[in-house]
């Protein structure tokens, strides 16, 4: 083997020590096993039942969240050509047309109020008319995220699409106010 090749593989071959040495646990100064078979550490840890409304509840906060096709996500569509905007409510599932641009909602989410930085998307598809064919032409299908609006863009001459909010509840918000 050449001198190339093994400096080359170098990286390789240390990263497969010290995988081998963590999924052992051992890195420097182990410890033998004992011989009477039993672990090393015993310790047990034994985490709390989750609660309803607990922010730490984990899997059973996220089931008690407001299901996918009760969410409403308020979209933005602005037309450059007139300089007209809309905001658009629409259910997941739920494909809206408006002249020459489809735009079809699959998804909204938002993070917990107590869920640091906050965060609103929506998986959207848009589709255009191309004038040549008669026919709808995807332009774009992906997560928009409202506060990183550069992160997705829609590309398009003519039409601006972005995601204003996410309308969920999750355990232990206050109820809305009824009117």
């Amino acid at each position: 083997m050449e001198p190339e090749g093994l400096i080359m593989r170098w990286p390789l071959i240390g990263s497969a020590l010290v995988v081998a040495a963590l999924v052992t646990g051992c890195v420097t100064g182990c410890k033998p096993a004992p011989e009477d078979g039993s672990p090393q550490d015993s310790t047990v840890i034994t985490l709390p039942e989750a609660k309803p409304g607990d922010p730490d509840a984990g899997a059973a906060t996220i089931a008690a969240t407001t299901p996918m096709d009760e969410r409403v996500a308020t979209i933005a569509l602005l037309n450059k050509r007139n300089n007209l905007s809309q905001d658009l409510e629409m259910k997941p599932g739920e494909t809206r047309r408006l002249d020459n641009i489809e735009i079809r909602l699959e998804a909204c989410e938002r993070t917990a109020p107590w869920e640091m930085p906050s965060e609103t998307g929506a998986f959207l598809q848009v589709s255009v008319r191309d004038r040549r064919q008669a026919n709808f032409r995807r332009i774009f299908s992906g997560w928009l995220f409202r506060n990183s609006p550069g992160l997705n863009v829609v590309e398009h001459p003519i039409y601006d699409v972005w995601v204003k909010d996410c309308a969920m509840r999750f355990p232990g918000e206050e109820a809305p106010p009824q009117e």
